[in-house]
């Protein structure tokens, strides 16, 4: 079984924390003026959401290539509903328009990318989370 790990620290003079993955950088940070946030980066939510979206996304590629075809454009819009104290996600809704080269039929590609996206599996099996 795969594992990915990923650190934060915090970036010195602020508050906010870099993210990192190999080479690849995140901020988070809250707006700014809450709870000491400079607005140098994304909140939970936010992240939670592009999270969801980048991995369809990438899924899509994916698949696209094990399909045989090229996306000529992919466009994904993400919502998730927030409620309570503590504010948890309650709803995740992903739309998604693509367009491939040639102009054949998206809704396959994107039926299978639905079906492989790790972030939705992973959001609707409801994943452990230890903390240590």
């Amino acid at each position: 079984m795969p594992t990915i790990a990923i650190d934060y620290d915090t970036i010195a003079g602020t508050s906010a924390s870099l993210g990192r993955h190999g080479v690849h950088t995140v901020i988070a940070d809250r707006a700014e003026g809450k709870a000491g946030g400079q607005g140098l980066g994304f909140g939970g939510g936010p992240l939670l959401a592009l999270a969801l979206g980048g991995c369809f996304s990438n899924t899509a590629y994916f698949t696209a290539e094990k399909m045989g075809v090229t996306i000529e454009r992919l466009q994904i819009h993400v919502e998730l509903d927030l409620e309570g104290e503590p504010l948890v996600a309650k709803r995740a809704r992903l739309k998604s328009e693509c367009t491939l080269k040639g102009g054949a039929d998206a809704s396959a590609l994107l039926k299978a990318a639905r079906a492989n996206c790790m972030v939705a599996n992973t959001l609707l099996a409801g994943a452990e989370v230890a903390f240590s």
